[in-house]
């Protein structure tokens, strides 16, 4: 079974040789987990099994920081860095006394934020950086020389973006001479707005698979203070039974998978029941018919 799986959930990202598993254990939450290290080795070691072995991170997440309590959990067993793919972010600086939050892509701060990340992971380099949210002071040149830097230092081997337009992308990739290898995005129910952005199609006419975020909407979708959230609900149980399906966050992944392009979905839960139900989603398919009524749910109308 662990073999059969593991050959469903490795595939590759871009045309350059990066493969990650097609469900990503997000690990923003780890701190709210209340995991000793052995715990949460345990964790990992238990999604490797089920074949997700790309794992993602940024060094904004948690405090104390998620990436120093999951490098804890590294150092408990040799070589179980090898046997990861490990995704984090960069650009993003938190408020300190005098200052407000904002966004910077300076040298300087990537340099910073990538030196933290690997100290913190106890790790020698990332698989994917990913530059959090955009910045709008960003000079594109300064940035992929940064990329170039890091790359030929051996401390990032692949580079990407999250929450980027496809202008946003566009202008980027146009410096570098090596591909983006994702744009992670928000894509779930709820929130449809990613649809009409133009960043999917982008996506698809260079090859490019994005990583899904917050599928579930946060767990919005079982709000039913929320008359949208009620309204995907019902048709969300109806496909339950349709595809004879465990339950309805199985659906949502399938429905966010349904696209085109492909989505590796980003996986929130400590929970690795929640986990197992989530691998178990890939075997589900939504029909056009299937997919269009959760839309036309969440829009609460019928396609014009």
């Amino acid at each position: 079974m662990v073999n059969q799986l593991e050959r469903v959930l490795k595939t590759p990202v871009q045309s350059n040789g990066l493969t990650l598993s097609t469900l990503v254990q997000g690990y923003w939450r780890l701190g709210e987990w209340d995991l000793s290290a052995q715990e949460c080795l345990s964790f990992i070691q238990s999604h490797l099994a089920l074949g997700i072995s790309s794992v993602d991170h940024a060094h904004v997440y948690g405090n104390p920081p998620c990436e120093q309590l999951f490098g804890q959990a590294l150092k408990l067993k040799k070589g179980l860095r090898d046997e990861l793919e490990i995704i984090s972010k960069c650009g993003i600086v938190p408020s300190q006394a005098g200052t407000i939050g904002h966004y910077n892509f300076s040298q300087k701060v990537i340099f910073s934020q990538v030196e933290n990340s690997l100290r913190l992971l106890g790790t020698d380099y990332l698989d994917v950086l990913l530059l959090h949210r955009p910045d709008y002071l960003m000079d594109a040149d300064e940035v992929a020389s940064t990329f170039s830097l890091l790359k030929k230092q051996g401390k990032v081997k692949y580079f990407g973006v999250s929450n980027f337009t496809a202008a946003q992308f566009l202008l980027l990739q146009s410096r570098l001479d090596f591909p983006l290898v994702t744009n992670q995005i928000e894509m779930n129910p709820l929130n449809l707005s990613v649809f009409d952005s133009g960043v999917l199609e982008e996506l698809q006419r260079v090859a490019c698979r994005p990583m899904a975020w917050s599928c579930l909407a946060g767990g919005a979708i079982f709000n039913l203070d929320n008359p949208q959230s009620v309204r995907v609900k019902q048709v969300l149980d109806a496909l339950v039974e349709e595809l004879n399906a465990d339950s309805i966050e199985q659906v949502v992944y399938a429905w966010v998978m349904r696209h085109p392009c492909a989505p590796l979905p980003v996986l929130g839960s400590g929970n690795i029941v929640r986990t197992t139900l989530a691998v178990e989603s890939l075997s589900l398919s939504l029909n056009h018919e299937q997919w269009y009524r959760v839309w036309c749910a969440s829009k609460g109308q019928p396609v014009p």
